[in-house]
C-alpha cells in the first residue's frame, strides 16, 4: 500500500483543518477528525519519507488504549471508523505535556550522561547506569509547541507561570501516574516494560479529558521484559519496541535536529524496517494481529469512512 503523506479533504461542515507532526486534524463542528499519516517525526523534524502502515499502527494502538482506560481517565475519543481515522470530542489543549519516566532512558539518559542531576525540577539519584529503573517513576513535563521543540519544563514554573491552574495539574498528575499504572500492567502482561510515556490533557465544559495517543511507538518506549535484568547486569543495550532506533540512526548519520545539520536520505531497507518494527510494537503491545489493509486507494477509503461516520452521528 502507498504511504499516506497527507491529506487534504473538504468535509461537510468544516471549520478548521490543522497539519501536526503526523496527524491532519479537521474540526467539524465541536468534533474533531484526526488522520493518522504515515509521516514520521524525530527530534521535531518531519522525515523525508512516509512510512507504510505506521498511521495504521499508530491510530488502533491509541484507540484500544484509550478504551482500556476509561476507567481512569476521560478522554476524547468518540470513534474510530477506520485504521487510520479517530474523531472525537474539541477540547481546548492544555499547553503541557506530561512525560512519565519510570526508568533512565531516552532524553533522561543522555541528560544523565552530560552530568545532569536534575530534570524538569525532579533529582536525579547518583549511581545509576543507563537503562536502570528509577526508585519510582518521574513526571518531566514539557510546555506543548506548535512549531520546533517542546521544552522541559519544572511543575514549579509551570504553576508560577500560571500554565495550568494548581487544581488541574494536580489532577493531570493523578491521572498519569494512575495511566502509567495502566499501561505498566497491560505491558507485563505482553512480556514488555512500559519505559516512559507522555500523555496530553485537554478541557471542554471545565472537565479535564485525555486526548490525542496514548502508549504508542511515537509516545513511549518499551523494553522486552525478557532478558532486560541479564541485559542491564552485562552492560548491554537493552531490546527496544519504540522510534529510538529511528533517532539512533539518526544521530549516527550525522543529524540530532540541530542548527546547521542536513536531514540524512532514508534508504529503501531502512523505510521498510521501521515499518516491520512499528507492526510488530502493535502486535506484541495488544496480543493482536495487525491487519493490513491493501486498499489501492486508501485516501479514498478514509475520506468515505469518515463521511460515513460524520453521517451517522
Amino acid at each position: 500500500m502507498p504511504a499516506i503523506r497527507e491529506t487534504n479533504f473538504q468535509l461537510p461542515g468544516q471549520t478548521a483543518f490543522y497539519r501536526g507532526k503526523v496527524r491532519d486534524v479537521y474540526t467539524v463542528g465541536d468534533r474533531l477528525v484526526m488522520v493518522a499519516s504515515d509521516r514520521i517525526s524525530a527530534f521535531d523534524h518531519i522525515l523525508p519519507r512516509a512510512i507504510p502502515y505506521k498511521g495504521a499502527v499508530l491510530n488502533q494502538i491509541a484507540a484500544y488504549f484509550l478504551n482500556a482506560t476509561r476507567d481512569i481517565c476521560p478522554n476524547w475519543l468518540m470513534a474510530a471508523p477506520d485504521p487510520n481515522v479517530a474523531i472525537g470530542h474539541r477540547c481546548e489543549p492544555v499547553r503541557v505535556e506530561m512525560v512519565i519516566r519510570g526508568y533512565l532512558a531516552g532524553h533522561a539518559a543522555r541528560t544523565y550522561a552530560a552530568g545532569g542531576r536534575i530534570l524538569c525540577g525532579v533529582a536525579l539519584p547518583e549511581g545509576l547506569r543507563e537503562n536502570d529503573p528509577f526508585p519510582e517513576p518521574i513526571i518531566t513535563p514539557t510546555t506543548k509547541a506548535d512549531e520546533g521543540h517542546d521544552e522541559d519544563i519544572s511543575r514549579e514554573e509551570i504553576l508560577a507561570r500560571g500554565l495550568v491552574s494548581r487544581a488541574d495539574y494536580e489532577q493531570m498528575e493523578a491521572y498519569t501516574r494512575a495511566l502509567f499504572r495502566r499501561g505498566t500492567e497491560m505491558a507485563a502482561r505482553q512480556g514488555l516494560i512500559l519505559v516512559d510515556t507522555k500523555y496530553e490533557f485537554g478541557k471542554k465544559a471545565g472537565q479535564i479529558l485525555l486526548m490525542d495517543e496514548i502508549h504508542t511507538p511515537d509516545s513511549s518506549r518499551y523494553f522486552y521484559a525478557d532478558g532486560y535484568a541479564g541485559r542491564q547486569a552485562r552492560g548491554e543495550k537493552q531490546r527496544q519496541l519504540s522510534k529510538e532506533f529511528v533517532r539512533e540512526w539518526l544521530m549516527a548519520n550525522g543529524f540530532q535536529g540541530k542548527d546547521g545539520q542536513k536531514m540524512p536520505d532514508m534508504p529503501d531497507a531502512f523505510v521498510q524496517e521501521i515499518s516491520e518494527r512499528y507492526i510488530e510494537l502493535y502486535e506484541m503491545v495488544t496480543g493482536m494481529r495487525f491487519v493490513k489493509d491493501e486498499s489501492e486507494n486508501p485516501l479514498e477509503r478514509i475520506e468515505r469512512n469518515i463521511l460515513g461516520e460524520l453521517a451517522s452521528s
